[in-house]
């Protein structure tokens, strides 16, 4: 099968590579999808799991990509509650062959079901930036109706999710990013947007959470808008300016198939629309996340036709 490998850390997008690989193997409690779209974070080629597998060790040619949508085409020994055929989307596991390949082998618990009237580009653009907003917001900074919230990137794959959410749970939201952003945040909810290039942060006055999804300079200037009892939850990096009077938590996204299921459901409603960037064919993978031109959205690399 054909499928997009990395095998030199130094390299950065560019040393992604269009390789033939044996068809994977299904694992106890694993099923075989047959990718027809997937997600590709650039920042996962600095992430550990990468490179080597649960036990540290090196386990490279390696395949990128952790968001997929898809057909199950095989069933390891032992799993349950997905047959063959089935339409399903999700995440695969961080330390293991991922998602930009024909096939891939992932832990069926990791899955959920797809409906038929979503689409594998739509369904690949939700599982990272779906359950990433959903965890930060409601799981760790318990956000409820009424409160104020500050997300950074609020155009971007994560941010544009978070805006969504955050507005149907009756909170008010602020969306920053680049100018350009501007329509896009406010289409999807925010009430407020802030221009960082050219507008201030200390302006926006003092908020229940923050959502950064940017790291560095703002993340650090964020913590100064965290009202008394609020929170900043960050998926940047890991925190080391604090609230004063407040909490601040750097987490990484966990699989939850009960959440997926819901965030599906609220696709079908119309109630939640992911934002799909540029959509490029798997042997386009390493230009499709070149920095040489900004897209809106999130990044997808259709795979398979339906």
């Amino acid at each position: 099968m054909q499928a997009i490998t990395v095998q030199d850390r130094d390299a950065g997008v560019s040393g992604l590579t269009l390789s033939e690989l044996p068809h994977p193997h299904a694992a106890e409690n694993d099923v075989i999808v047959e990718v027809h779209a997937a997600g590709f974070t650039p920042g996962e080629l600095d992430w550990p799991g990468t490179w080597t597998d649960r036990a540290g060790r090196d386990r490279t040619p390696s395949v990128p990509g952790h968001e997929l949508s898809g057909v199950v085409t095989e069933l390891g020994y032992g799993t349950t509650g997905l047959t063959v055929g089935q339409r399903v989307f999700g995440l695969t596991d961080w330390t293991r062959n991922g998602s930009l390949a024909q096939y891939t082998a992932v832990e069926a618990r990791n899955l959920a079901p797809l409906p038929a009237d979503v689409d594998h580009l739509t369904a690949a653009a939700l599982p990272i930036s779906g359950l990433t907003a959903w965890q930060a917001l409601f799981d760790h900074a318990h956000l409820t109706t009424g409160q104020s919230v500050l997300i950074h990137g609020a155009a971007g794959g994560v941010g544009s999710i978070a805006v969504q959410l955050a507005r149907e749970a009756g909170a008010r939201v602020i969306g920053t990013g680049r100018a350009d952003d501007r329509d896009t945040a406010l289409g999807l909810g925010a009430d407020t947007f802030v221009d960082l290039q050219t507008e201030e942060l200390a302006d926006i006055g003092e908020v229940d959470v923050v959502l950064d999804v940017i790291g560095g300079e703002i993340l650090e200037r964020s913590t100064a808008l965290v009202r008394p009892g609020g929170t900043l939850v960050t998926i940047a990096e890991p925190v080391t300016v604090h609230p004063r009077d407040g909490r601040a938590v750097f987490f990484v996204v966990e699989p939850d198939r009960t959440r997926l299921t819901d965030l599906a459901q609220r696709l079908r409603d119309g109630r939640l629309k992911p934002i799909v960037g540029a959509v490029r064919p798997l042997a386009e993978t390493a230009s499709a996340f070149t920095p040489d031109k900004r897209t809106p959205g999130k990044t997808i690399i259709h795979i398979t036709e339906d």
